[in-house]
């Protein structure tokens, strides 16, 4: 890694002695963001994007699915339209692809079968987003019993699941408080008064997406971050992950949803949306780990430096490296 940090300040040295821009550049190398990114391209973010993709993928429709059976059997039609519109607000696209009615006729079966596939997939999505995210941390993959770490990894994926649900009924009753407030002082839905409506809206999905992220930044990695550092991460992902809602479900609706794409164009859509929330997940877990690993970098470049992993208390417990050559033994007459 040391290596890698030297290859990289190198290539990055010369723009720093340009006329104009060198004093700019030498700023951005000393922001935090730019360390983040240096963090991440340590661990090859790429190839955890990809791994974070694939089974977010195919976990993401027994999920919509499961979601959709249960309120299939116990909502109304009027509360399954909305439940329709959340899901195209989170998803953008998907919800053209499912038949709400099969759902309604079908919720047991279909609730049965997709909660254990679910299960099997969640659990293997939770183990793979804890690996990914550690190792932006530069920390290894838990050891220990592999039955114990699935039970770990289930209660993990319940815990997660229930502060979606609490972020997503926040969402929902936060809409509605600012629904009824405009009604109550007349604001009109159109001109500036909409678009205050939907700033409104926004604000309000972006504190439910901090929440999740709170979550899923510490307990599923098992990491303690710096407080700042982690309040900046979520905010900035909780943000960026509307402003992808926005930019790919316009996407989706002008572009991927055209039939002249045939039945590619909605997947593949998918895994872009689901590629890049990967990508400013890894960002967000990069900026709560860039202090720690600069202070194990430095511990590794310095190692004695006292109060920092690596120091050498005693000159007896030094590692193989310090240890004085031994001497070859004599040989025979």
């Amino acid at each position: 890694m040391i290596r890698r940090h030297e290859e990289w300040t190198y290539d990055m040295d010369w723009l720093t002695r340009l006329p104009v821009i060198g004093p700019w550049v030498v700023r951005l190398m000393r922001t935090h963001g730019w360390h983040a990114y240096e963090t991440l391209d340590e661990t090859h973010w790429t190839r955890l994007a990809a791994a974070i993709t694939f089974i977010s993928f195919i976990a993401l429709f027994p999920l919509i699915t499961v979601a959709a059976a249960i309120g299939a059997a116990l909502l109304s039609k009027d509360q399954l339209d909305k439940i329709e519109n959340k899901i195209a607000d989170q998803v953008p696209g998907i919800s053209d692809q499912l038949d709400i009615g099969g759902l309604v006729a079908n919720a047991g079966t279909i609730g049965l079968v997709a909660g254990a596939v679910l299960l099997f997939t969640g659990i293997s999505w939770i183990g793979s987003m804890r690996e990914c995210l550690r190792a932006v941390w530069g920390l290894d993959a838990v050891e220990g019993n592999p039955i114990l770490l699935k039970g770990k990894d289930a209660l993990i994926l319940v815990g997660l699941g229930g502060v979606a649900l609490a972020s997503l009924a926040a969402s929902w009753l936060g809409s509605t408080a600012v629904g009824w407030s405009a009604d109550r002082l007349g604001i009109s839905g159109e001109g500036a008064g909409g678009y205050l409506l939907q700033g409104a809206a926004v604000l309000v999905a972006v504190a439910a997406d901090f929440l999740i992220l709170l979550y899923v930044l510490t307990l599923l990695p098992g990491v303690e971050p710096r407080r700042r550092d982690l309040v900046v991460a979520a905010l900035m992902g909780a943000v960026g992950f509307e402003l992808l809602k926005l930019l790919l479900g316009g996407y989706m609706k002008g572009v991927a949803a055209k039939s002249m794409y045939g039945a590619f164009g909605v997947p593949v859509a998918l895994l872009l949306w689901i590629n890049f929330t990967a990508k400013l997940l890894l960002f967000c877990a990069a900026w709560t780990a860039t202090e720690s690993r600069r202070r194990s970098l430095s511990a590794q470049e310095f190692p004695g430096t006292p109060g920092t992993p690596g120091t050498q208390e005693t000159p007896e417990t030094g590692n193989g490296d310090d240890a004085p050559p031994t001497r070859p033994a004599a040989s025979g007459g």
